[in-house]
């Protein structure tokens, strides 16, 4: 799972899965989930996200992690 957040357009994604997006719902104003081709969800999208959401800081509850890059 990756998160990116692009400062130019206020989006933040979540990619939550390697495979390939084939279908795209908007489920509320400026938010996209995104689906392969068997139907499961690989990644959101959501526009404006330093108004829609709390960007400062992230939490990771109990998440069992391998390995982990953190970049700013």
């Amino acid at each position: 799972m990756k998160l990116n957040y692009y400062k130019d357009t206020d989006s933040l994604y979540l990619d939550l899965s390697s495979k390939t997006s084939i279908d795209s719902v908007e489920v509320s104003e400026g938010v996209v989930i995104d689906y392969d081709e068997q139907g499961n969800v690989v990644g959101i999208d959501i526009d404006n996200a330093s108004i829609k959401l709390d960007l400062t800081e992230l939490i990771i509850n109990r998440i069992p992690v391998i390995s982990h890059k953190i970049s700013a």
